[in-house]
């Protein structure tokens, strides 16, 4: 069913919507002055502003952010009275693609301007549907306007890329997303004035929908036809609210920007000791469905990394977190994550072991390495002593304290020493230890 009326454009470009659209579909903003937000691209003299109007170059643009922050919007604001045509790349095939752009070429033949081809979720397009669009871009036979979640520098192919200019959407503000609420009550493309929002239930429409306008316009829609059929007479309230609306709305895809955000936001707060920042972070992962695995491997690495020997226990924890997920699933595999994290962010942190493998490693790279210690070499086979193999080796539990003073590094490298314990948890004590053993072995 149709949501726009084809026949009936305002002075941009924007269709007017039918009666019958959805909230969010009429209270699309019709001009650059009801966009809410993004006001880094609405200053005037803006790049964005440059591309709308009659006298705008044809560019093709990029548009990245977060759901609900307005990219379809200015997709039509940016086309204004040009042809507009609208893909989706879920659904949409290279036959697709082609077909509007050979339409588009007979159209400018015979005069017209070219068509605008708005390309929605064009990270979901191949990279050969992708390379479909380059010779029509770079030859104008349309302006391509594509929308996308997610990172253009990795989802949508270099020369594409370098042929659009990218414009960045930043989240919502609570106030932002208020505003379009506010609007959408009292105008008559929106509810009218029907019905009346508490305070309250305000309050939970925007906490639910965070930084997404378009999801806090289908809630509103939603509890606004709840309220009106029932015996309030159109009032809202925060228990209406709280009855009509569903769980909260998780910004997360689990194979997008959100998913790399979020655990490294999960990892640096373990690794800079808040434990409820990590928390929040996993629930976050948890309630989005991110595979429980995936957060225990990452707890398991860190643990290594950033933890480490200033306690040697969190590797053991870890480890027993990720097969105890492993073993039982989810949802009770929550409660294992948790208890991990949270001993794991209240551990004391080093990453001394990891800094020192790198520094051995750096090393032998570098061609530092050396031949091995004749006594250190292996002796266990015949004629291994004929060449002086193992000559000379020191047993150390036949040494006092355990300890045999003797060379063990090859000559090249005498006197490196890799492994600098911090003063945090045990490594404390180890640090005392190895001040010890190096003066054993003349290596202070």
């Amino acid at each position: 069913m149709d949501l726009f009326d084809s026949a009936r454009m305002d002075a941009t470009g924007v269709p007017e919507a039918l009666g019958n659209a959805p909230l969010a579909v009429r209270m699309r903003p019709r001009t650059l002055d009801e966009v809410v937000g993004q006001a880094h691209l609405l200053a005037e003299g803006s790049p964005l502003r440059r591309l709308i109007g009659e006298a705008a170059p044809a560019t093709s643009v990029i548009l990245w952010g977060p759901p609900g922050t307005g990219k379809t919007t200015l997709a039509y604001l940016v086309a204004g009275n040009r042809r507009f045509v609208e893909l989706s790349a879920v659904t949409a095939g290279v036959k697709d693609v082609r077909a509007v752009i050979d339409d588009s070429k007979r159209r400018i033949a015979t005069g017209e301007r070219e068509t605008v081809l708005f390309v929605d979720e064009i990270h979901r397009f191949t990279r050969s549907q992708q390379d479909a669009l380059l010779p029509a871009v770079e030859n104008r036979w349309v302006t391509l306007i594509g929308a996308t979640t997610e990172n253009p520098s990795f989802s949508v192919v270099g020369p594409l890329l370098s042929r659009s200019l990218l414009l960045t959407l930043q989240p919502l503000a609570a106030t932002d997303v208020g505003e379009v609420v506010d609007r959408a009550i009292v105008e008559e493309r929106g509810l009218g004035g029907t019905v009346t929002l508490e305070d309250g239930a305000r309050d939970h429409i925007l906490r639910v929908a965070g930084a997404d306008a378009r999801k806090a316009l289908t809630l509103l829609e939603s509890v606004a036809q709840s309220a009106l059929q029932s015996s309030e007479g159109g009032l809202i309230t925060a228990a209406l609210t709280e009855a009509t609306m569903d769980a909260a709305l998780v910004a997360y895809d689990k194979s997008g920007d959100q998913h790399y955000d979020v655990i490294s936001a999960f990892i640096k707060s373990v690794r800079g000791s808040d434990v409820d920042a990590a928390l929040h972070y996993l629930a976050r992962m948890v309630v989005a469905g991110e595979d429980p695995r995936f957060i225990a491997r990452r707890l398991v690495i860190l643990a290594a990394e950033d933890i480490g020997l200033a306690d040697p226990q969190g590797l053991v924890i870890a480890q027993a977190a990720a097969e105890a997920v492993s073993f039982i699933g989810m949802p009770e595999g929550r409660i294992v994550l948790a208890e991990a994290t949270a001993y794991l962010a209240s551990a004391p942190k080093s990453n001394r072991a990891y800094v020192a493998i790198d520094k051995a490693i750096a090393d032998v790279r570098a061609g530092r390495a050396g031949v091995v210690p004749d006594h250190l070499r292996d002796a266990h086979y015949a004629g291994a002593e004929r060449i002086g193999h193992g000559q000379g080796y020191r047993y150390a539990h036949d040494a006092p304290h355990g300890v045999a003073a003797q060379e063990y590094l090859p000559e090249a490298l005498e006197g490196a020493r890799y492994y600098e314990p911090t003063e945090h948890g045990f490594e404390r004590t180890l640090s005392e230890r190895l001040t010890t053993i190096r003066r054993m072995l003349g290596r202070d």
